[in-house]
């Protein structure tokens, strides 16, 4: 056990905090699990350096004192905090290399939408309405072709920047949208199995240890269930 963070996998559907909802957030079930297993009194600290969307499975890292979420928080603030993801995808021609977007978000539906400046109507594949002219953060992603089965492909993607649903629409808007998102225009079924949840998780996270300096990597493999079954592990 680390003295100044933890390390989890966070499963689908789970909260990464909590919201007013009330459901299950993994940072409160990490913090009831130190209060237990070390007795401690009181609240007990426990920062949250990144953040998962709530379909969004994968690797999380919380930091066990205010130093080293501080520290953390800067490596990512700099990009020399490292987050891999990796996603199974409808279609078969994969863009692959850096993408760029720009986006705006509709708080109202709760969606990424593609700056009208730089995705035209005419080439915005999907028809999503496009924000404000000029109005976008930029976004940007390395994008890698792992593997092709039938109508999925999976992918690997490299953070360049941390915008809201960054993954979802940049990939749904070159007309790959990710396996199980409804919201973004994915079908519900492929060769008649049914996606269930979201296929997206955050795979590999790399980062400088807070206090030792060290180079620290930590991967997790590919679900058992459809439609990552469907692929080796990379």
């Amino acid at each position: 056990m680390d003295n100044h963070l933890l390390v989890v996998n966070k499963p689908a559907n789970m909260l990464s905090q909590r919201d007013r909802t009330g459901d299950r957030d993994l940072q409160s079930l990490m913090k009831q699990w130190l209060k237990e297993k070390y007795q401690k009194p009181g609240d007990v600290f426990l920062g949250l350096v990144q953040r998962l969307d709530r379909p969004t499975r994968g690797l999380m890292v919380l930091a066990r004192t205010s130093k080293a979420a501080a520290r953390l928080s800067d490596q990512i603030r700099r990009r020399t905090f490292l987050k891999e993801y990796l996603a199974v995808v409808v279609g078969k021609s994969i863009k692959t290399g850096n993408l760029t977007h720009y986006l705006d978000k509709d708080a109202s539906r709760k969606m990424a939408l593609v700056s009208s400046e730089h995705v035209p109507d005419e080439d915005n594949k999907k028809g999503y309405k496009p924000g404000r002219p000029g109005g976008g953060k930029q976004a940007e992603l390395e994008l890698t072709h792992v593997e092709t089965r039938d109508a999925l492909s999976l992918v690997k993607i490299r953070m360049k920047t941390g915008r809201f649903h960054q993954i979802r629409v940049q990939l749904a808007t070159e007309g790959t949208p990710v396996a199980g998102d409804r919201k973004y225009g994915a079908v519900d079924n492929q060769g008649g199995r049914q996606t269930r949840q979201l296929a997206l998780m955050c795979h590999r996270i790399a980062f400088e240890h807070p206090t030792l300096r060290e180079p620290m990597s930590f991967t997790t493999g590919l679900p058992d269930e459809y439609p990552w079954d469907q692929f080796r592990h990379p």
